[in-house]
Order: structure tokens, then C-alpha cells, then sequence
């Protein structure tokens, strides 16, 4: 019998699965094991709950294979220490890659396509017939990751503050105000300028209800999420067709909640690819990077023998 273990360790969840041949014995779900997110304490201890949990549930002591898809898996020390805590759950053989790699499989298994993640961050990355990757965006919360939820939470603030500024009518700060506790502008700014910094991401909920409302700043920041994750998407077709020698159309999928739950985004997004590339066949239903996990691992599980 094959016994895989599968993990997406997202920016604000991680996800994991054990599956015996092809049916899912186990799951569990933790809090980000991302160490720049959380720190490396808070990241351990996720990542052991959620081992933890679906090793009770699947009732195993042990697994062949699993495969881990993280955000930081390039840092340094990174790989290692997620090894080492496989280690201490008898997994036989592992391995750890980005989460863009991960997702990619879950929507294409190995083959070509471009894949959008829009999650707590969001990066485009594309994959040619050879294997080779082309990539926009993902350039961090501070310097990049346009079209994110934390790209949407503090571009919905500046904008806001901005409208303060002008005396124009808006509800992203008082709506923010009440979500932080601030009773004021100073604790406010102090707040939101502080180290650590607050939940940006966190916020995406709120501004979509504003934008829902029609609140001008909030369906503005939302607008321009699409129009950014659009023009991530087609920069990466580009690359694909110019460096791979790629005629034909590339398929695209997507994965992350700013695209799943917010109906703005989304229904911006598709028109705004369609307009482009009338002919791009994009996946109409959000990609689930954890079956890419569990498909790498069962490779890994059978090519070992």
C-alpha cells in the first residue's frame, strides 16, 4: 500500500493530507508555517499540529513520501528544518519546493501553463513544454506582490488616507479603526506604521464589503488588483511565447481567495484576460495546490519502488 503525505503551507494556513492509495486517511489544518510570517517558534509548532492531526486521523505511523509546498522554500535553513521535523514523523522520503510548484501540478501535472496565485500574496509563474519557469511579480509584500490581499489592505488605507485628504467621502478608515481597536488618527498611524506590522491581508474581507457597498476607494484598490494580476498574466504568456517558441494558446489557472471570494476581482480578471486573449482557455474553478502536493509525493513514493 502507498501512503503519501501532501502540505500547503500558505501565508495565513497550511493544509495537509495523507492519502492511501489515491483516498484521503487524513487531514489537518494549522496556521502558516511561514517563518517570516510568523516566526520560526509559531512555524514549528504549526507545522508539528497540523502532522499531528492527520497522522491521528489517518491512524498511521509512518509515510513513503511527502512533499511540501511553502512560499520560503528557497531560504536558507528552510528545507532542512521541515525535513528535520519529518524526520521525527517516520517520513521516508520528502521533499520541499515553492508553492508555485506545488500549484502548478495540481492544475497542469507536470505539463505547460501559466498559473495566477492572489492569496495573502500573489505571484504569476509559467511553465514551457521543457520544464523551464517564467515568472511576474512575487516580489514580497513590501516591494511587490500587487493584486494580494496584503497588497489590497494597505493600498486600501493609502488611497483612504489620501481621500481624508482631499475631504472626500470614504469607509475604509473608520471600518479599519473599528477592526485595529483605534479610538484615533494617531494611535491609527502608529498602529499601521508600527513594527511588526498589523494584518494587512487580514483587512481584504472588510474592503470587499465596502467595495460591495460601493465604497469609491475600496471598488477602486479592487479594480486595479485585477488589472495588475491581468497584466501579470499576460506579461508571463509573453515570455512563454517569445522565449519557448510556444505558437498556440497556453491554458491558465488560478488559485488564491482574492480571485475566489471576491466577486469584483474575479469577474475583472476573466473579462480582462478574455479581452486580451480571446482564445486563452482559463480555468474557470480555483486550482487546490494541496492535490499538487499529494501528486508529487505519490511519484515520489512510486518511483522509489
Amino acid at each position: 500500500m502507498s501512503v503519501v503525505l501532501g502540505i500547503d503551507g500558505g501565508g495565513t494556513n497550511t493544509r495537509a493530507a495523507i492519502v492511501a492509495d489515491g483516498k484521503t486517511v487524513g487531514s489537518g489544518q494549522s496556521g502558516s508555517i511561514k517563518r517570516l510570517r510568523v516566526g520560526a517558534e509559531v512555524a514549528e509548532a504549526n507545522l508539528r499540529a497540523v502532522l499531528k492531526e492527520a497522522f491521528a486521523q489517518a491512524g498511521v505511523k509512518g509515510v513513503q513520501a511527502a512533499c511540501c509546498g511553502v512560499a520560503s522554500a528557497s531560504m536558507p535553513g528552510i528545507p532542512e528544518w521541515i525535513t528535520a521535523v519529518f524526520d521525527d514523523f517516520s517520513v521516508e522520503r520528502s521533499e520541499v519546493v515553492g508553492d508555485h510548484v506545488i500549484a502548478l501540478d495540481a492544475a497542469f501535472q507536470g505539463g505547460p501553463g501559466i498559473l495566477q496565485i492572489a492569496g495573502t500574496g500573489s505571484n504569476c509563474v509559467g511553465r514551457a513544454p521543457d520544464g523551464s519557469l517564467e515568472t511576474a511579480g512575487g516580489w514580497s509584500s513590501r516591494l511587490g506582490d500587487e493584486g494580494s490581499g496584503y497588497w489590497i489592505g494597505v493600498n486600501s488605507i493609502r488611497r483612504a488616507l489620501h481621500a481624508l485628504d482631499r475631504e472626500e467621502p470614504c469607509q475604509v478608515i473608520p471600518k479599519v479603526m473599528e477592526i485595529w481597536g483605534t479610538r484615533d488618527m494617531d494611535e491609527f498611524i502608529n498602529l499601521g506604521d508600527g513594527t511588526p506590522p498589523p494584518d494587512f491581508a487580514a483587512l481584504t474581507p472588510a474592503i470587499h464589503e465596502l467595495a460591495d457597498a460601493g465604497d469609491a476607494v475600496a471598488v477602486g484598490v479592487l479594480q486595479q488588483a485585477a488589472i495588475d494580476l491581468v497584466g501579470f498574466v499576460l506579461l508571463v504568456r509573453s515570455k512563454l511565447r517569445r522565449k519557448h517558441s510556444i505558437a498556440g494558446e497556453i491554458p491558465v489557472a488560478w488559485t488564491g481567495s482574492v480571485i475566489a471570494k471576491m466577486d469584483l476581482v474575479r469577474q475583472q480578471f476573466f473579462a480582462g484576460l478574455h479581452a486580451a486573449a480571446p482564445d486563452m482557455p482559463v480555468g474557470t474553478e480555483e486550482v487546490v495546490a494541496l492535490k499538487g502536493a499529494i501528486w508529487r509525493a505519490e511519484r515520489m513514493a512510486k518511483s522509489a519502488g
